[in-house]
C-alpha cells in the first residue's frame, strides 16, 4: 500500500482552503435561499440551489466547511478524520460519486474484524459464536421494532448472550449509535442502513470539502437569530439577510441549546429535536510508527469486554502509522468532560490490557476529539429515544412553508451518516426551490423505505 505524500497532500488541502469563491457573497441583502451551516447537508443544499441558478447565502459559524466530517492534516502530517471516517453505502454514496475522477483513493473496508479475549485473539469457533450472537441480537431488535409499542433496544436483546453480552452491547450501542442501548428506540435502530462501507485514503473530510470548493461560503459567520414572525430575516455579526426561504442544518443539540434564536420558537420542531438528542462518540488517534502491534492496514479490533469501559481500534489507518481508538456512549461523554490527557491515558491503558504491551514509549504523537465540548456541534450524531422515532418525520416538515431543517437527524434510514445529511440537504433545497417556483417536480417521500432487516454493522 503506497504511503501518503505529505507535501503534495498539504498543498492540495491548502489550495482547497484558498479557493477564491469562499466569502464572496455579501453578508447582507436579499437572496432566494439562506442556508445555515456548511456541513454535508448545507453543501448539498447549496449545490442544488446553484444548479437552478437561484441566489443563496451559505453561512458557516466555524472556520471550515464539513461540520462533523473534517480531516485534520496538521496534527500528524497524515490525514486524521476527526469525525466521519466510514463511507457508508460506498457504491451509491453521492460524496464519493462526485469525486470519482478527481484522484481520490476510495476503497472498500476489509471484511471481518479481530477480537481479543484476554491477551490473545479469538479462535475461529469463538468468532463464530460472537457473530451468531450478534445476528441474534440484531434480529431481536428488528422483531421488537415491528411491534405496536416501541421499546428500548436493550429490552429487546436476547437474555442468553453470555460472555458476549458486553461486547454486543458496545458494538450495537456506543460504537454503532453513540449511546447505550437502553437509550435508543428499537424502531429507529432497525431502520438504519449501514451496508457497503469504505474509506478514503486522503480523508473523508477532504473528500467532502472538495464538493464545496466552488461554493461562496461565508466562514466565521454564525446565524444569531431567525425572525419569521412577520417577514423572514437572519441576523449575523456581519449584517442582516432577507431570504425568501431558509434551510437550517445545525445539529439537533445546537437547535435546542438556544444559541440560534428563533422568533417565535418553532415549538414542534424543537420538541422533535430534543427527542433525537446527540450521543457521544470520540476518537483518540495514536501515531505508532513501526507497527508495534503487528496489525494490517485498517484492521478493526474489539475485545471480549467484561464491563462497559471498552473501545474499538482501527489500526494502521489507510496504510499510515495512525491508529484510531474509538469510544462511545457514557464512557466517551465522561472522558471528554475530563479532557484530552485523560482520553489518551485511557486509550493506552486499554491497549496495554488487551495486548500486554506498554505502548507509551512507542507513541510519537496523540490527539483526541472532544465533539461534546464543541459549541457548534455538542455531540456525535442523533438517535431517537424509545417511542420517539417519528420525531425524524417532524424534523423534515417545513415551518410555515418557509423554513426547512436538514442534517443527519432529518433522515429516517441514513441518520448518523454523511450520506444521510447530504440527501436531507437536497430534499430541503428542493422544498425551498419549489416554494419560490423554481422546482416543478411534485414533492417526493421524505425518505426511502427501510429494508426489512438491514445489517447495522459490517
Amino acid at each position: 500500500m503506497s504511503s501518503i505524500n505529505r507535501r503534495s497532500f498539504l498543498a492540495s488541502a491548502a489550495a482547497l482552503a484558498a479557493a477564491p469563491a469562499l466569502g464572496a457573497v455579501p453578508a447582507s441583502g436579499d437572496v432566494d435561499v439562506a442556508i445555515i451551516g456548511a456541513g454535508a447537508a448545507g453543501i448539498a443544499a447549496a449545490r442544488k440551489v446553484a444548479e437552478f441558478n437561484r441566489s443563496f447565502a451559505l453561512l458557516e459559524a466555524g472556520d471550515h466547511v464539513g461540520g462533523r466530517c473534517i480531516t485534520d492534516t496538521r496534527s500528524f502530517g497524515a490525514p486524521f478524520d476527526r469525525g466521519a471516517h466510514w463511507i457508508r453505502q460506498m457504491d451509491v454514496n453521492p460524496v464519493a460519486s462526485l469525486n470519482k475522477t478527481s484522484g481520490f483513493d476510495v476503497y472498500p473496508a476489509p471484511l471481518g474484524q479481530k477480537i481479543r479475549i484476554g491477551q490473545r485473539y479469538a479462535r475461529e469457533g469463538e468468532l463464530e459464536a460472537f457473530l451468531a450472537n450478534l445476528v441474534r441480537a440484531n434480529r431481536a431488535i428488528a422483531d421488537a421494532a415491528g411491534r405496536k409499542t416501541d421499546v428500548a433496544c436493550a429490552q429487546a436483546l436476547p437474555p442468553d448472550l453470555g460472555a458476549w453480552a458486553q461486547t454486543i452491547g458496545f458494538v450495537l450501542g456506543p460504537y454503532g449509535t453513540a449511546k447505550e442501548l437502553s437509550a435508543i428506540s428499537a424502531a429507529d435502530f432497525a431502520k438504519a442502513d449501514r451496508d457497503h462501507s469504505g474509506f478514503c485514503r486522503q480523508g473523508y473530510g477532504t473528500l467532502l470539502a472538495r464538493t464545496a470548493r466552488s461554493l461562496p461560503v461565508q466562514l466565521s459567520t454564525p446565524a444569531l437569530a431567525i425572525d419569521w414572525q412577520r417577514g423572514l430575516t437572519i441576523t449575523t455579526p456581519r449584517g442582516t439577510i432577507n431570504p425568501r426561504t431558509i434551510i437550517v442544518t445545525a445539529s439537533v443539540d445546537v437547535l435546542t441549546s438556544g444559541s440560534l434564536k428563533f422568533i417565535p420558537p418553532p415549538k414542534r420542531v424543537l420538541d422533535a429535536a430534543a427527542k433525537l438528542k446527540l450521543g457521544s462518540y470520540e476518537r483518540i488517534a495514536l501515531d505508532l510508527p513501526g507497527n508495534p502491534l503487528g496489525l494490517a492496514s485498517d484492521d478493526a479490533v474489539f475485545e471480549q469486554a467484561q464491563d462497559p469501559k471498552t473501545a474499538a481500534m482501527l489500526a494502521n489507518v489507510s496504510g499510515s502509522p495512525l491508529c484510531f481508538v474509538d469510544i462511545g456512549g457514557n464512557l466517551a461523554r465522561d472522558l471528554a468532560m475530563q479532557g484530552e490527557k485523560e482520553m489518551v491515558a485511557f486509550a493506552l491503558e486499554w491497549l496495554a490490557k488487551i495486548y500486554g504491551t506498554d505502548l507509551k514509549k512507542s507513541v510519537r504523537e496523540a490527539r483526541a476529539t472532544r465533539w461534546l465540548k464543541d459549541p457548534l456541534v455538542l455531540g456525535a450524531w442523533s438517535s431517537a429515544a424509545p417511542g420517539a422515532q417519528s420525531a425524524r418525520r417532524t424534523l423534515m416538515e417545513p415551518v410555515d412553508d418557509r423554513i426547512w431543517f436538514a442534517g443527519e437527524a432529518a433522515h429516517e434510514t441514513l441518520w448518523g451518516t454523511v450520506q444521510g445529511a447530504w440527501q436531507s440537504g437536497e430534499r430541503a433545497a428542493e422544498g425551498a426551490l419549489r416554494r419560490i417556483g423554481a422546482f416543478k417536480k411534485p414533492a417526493a417521500s421524505a425518505a426511502p423505505a427501510a429494508k426489512a432487516a438491514p445489517s447495522h454493522r459490517r
